[in-house]
């Protein structure tokens, strides 16, 4: 089974860990690096080539919205999935328009955050799949 290689991108180290103790736990998911801000996981994605991209909106530097259409201009391959504490139509519209996968609130997370990253992925693969 090829794994799913994941680059976590969110300002706070508790969150990033959070997400990457969680995701450890999938057979399927490999969390190959972790960035801070956009313009690092923008420099990441280039260097590492993820699969997926977990991004947060709300980030120094660079935010998750102009970092997201970075990494789809230089890498295409790689999407992106954003990340929000913040549950309205304007951010997930933008993150969207910047050319996310996904946009999902934090506080859903728990609803489907593999599953997301499984089709974001390509892989299809949903709980049971």
């Amino acid at each position: 089974m090829e794994r799913i290689r994941l680059l976590l991108v969110d300002d706070e180290p508790s969150v990033r860990r959070g997400l990457r103790m969680r995701l450890e736990l999938e057979s399927d998911v490999e969390v190959i690096g972790e960035a801070g801000d956009g313009a690092a996981a923008v420099e990441m994605t280039a260097r590492l080539e993820p699969c997926v991209v977990l991004m947060d909106v709300q980030m120094p530097v660079l935010n998750g919205i102009e970092a997201t259409q970075q990494i789809r201009a230089q890498s295409p391959e790689a999407a992106v999935i954003v990340l929000s504490m913040h549950d309205d139509a304007a951010t997930a519209k933008s993150a969207l328009a910047a050319g996310a996968s996904e946009f999902i609130a934090k506080h859903r997370m728990d609803d489907g955050l593999i599953t997301a990253i499984r089709r974001a992925a390509g892989g299809g693969r949903g709980p049971h799949g």
